[in-house]
């Protein structure tokens, strides 16, 4: 019988060096598009794709992220007692949408050994992996697309699009073969090579479906790319004893991981706000 998806993991334990200084004393999956975390994006894809546990892999310096999921009795004290109940129900949920566990990663070895972190959290089910410098907008959730993929095709799921070749250094990249619109079957990846050596443009985009066996790669996997560990040569074990299917998922990307990228997911997701949309496009003309 196939496993539901009912666990995801988050690692969150990165150094945030491209946002220094910003990031020197809080986390960078703190820093907000608008008025709402990063991370809290995340977390509600996750939670609109029916997931029901999650754990968000931390290191020194991320205490803000558990108080930003945790209750906040001095706030909701105040707000209540001011009338604001909007607000106070937006702070109330934060803690409430979903149950929320943390491990922590005590050296920056890389993705792969952060998710080596979860194995007794996992137990012995398949579960999603959601980057946090990924941010994905789309009409149905990229995690639930694939989850959808993953109960047609019985086995591990990665989110992926297509990138100009030039651009293939930043990614992990597939040699893989299309089945149908949408879908492919992978046959090997490569983390991060260099442009004349990549076997596609098709990258990783930070969602995974993975199977259990990856525990047992992942304690055999050496330092690679960047002298980490990384998730990517685990893969390319797993795949040489199981399959792997890349979906080249609906909506748009955003690296929030990037100063541009970031700008970009700010200013965009500003636009479309109903309390500040209007006025703010009338300023950006008048900017331009």
């Amino acid at each position: 019988m196939l496993k539901p998806i009912r666990k995801a993991i988050i690692p969150a334990a990165g150094l945030g060096v491209r946002f220094l200084p910003a990031t020197k004393s809080q986390p960078k999956e703190m820093l907000p598009i608008v008025d709402k975390p990063t991370i809290q994006f995340i977390v509600e894809e996750a939670v609109a794709s029916g997931i029901e546990d999650i754990l968000i892999i931390t290191g020194r310096n991320k205490r803000a992220i558990e108080d930003h999921f945790d209750k906040s009795l001095e706030l909701e004290m105040i707000l209540s007692e001011r009338g604001k109940d909007d607000l106070l129900k937006l702070v109330q949920d934060i803690g409430t949408m979903v149950d929320i566990h943390y491990v922590r990663q005590k050296e920056p070895l890389g993705l792969g050994h952060a998710i080596y972190c979860a194995r007794k959290f996992i137990g012995d089910e398949p579960f999603a992996v959601l980057l946090g410098d990924d941010v994905v907008r789309s009409e149905k959730p990229c995690l639930k697309q694939m989850i959808e993929v993953y109960e047609e095709y019985r086995y591990s799921v990665l989110a992926v699009q297509e990138v100009p070749p030039e651009d293939t250094y930043k990614y992990g990249i597939l040699k893989a073969s299309q089945l149908e619109d949408k879908i492919y079957r992978v046959h090997d990846l490569v983390e991060k090579p260099k442009v004349e050596e990549a076997p596609s443009n098709l990258a990783v985009m930070g969602r995974y479906i993975i199977s259990l066996r990856i525990f047992d790669f992942l304690a055999k996997t050496k330092p690679g790319a960047g002298g980490e560990i990384q998730l990517t040569d685990a893969l390319r074990s797993l795949v040489s004893c199981e399959a792997i299917y890349g979906l080249a998922f609906e909506g748009k990307r955003y690296d929030v991981g990037d100063k541009l990228g970031y700008l970009k997911a700010t200013v965009e997701f500003a636009l479309e706000r109903e309390d500040l949309g209007a006025e703010f496009k009338e300023y950006l003309k008048e900017l331009l």
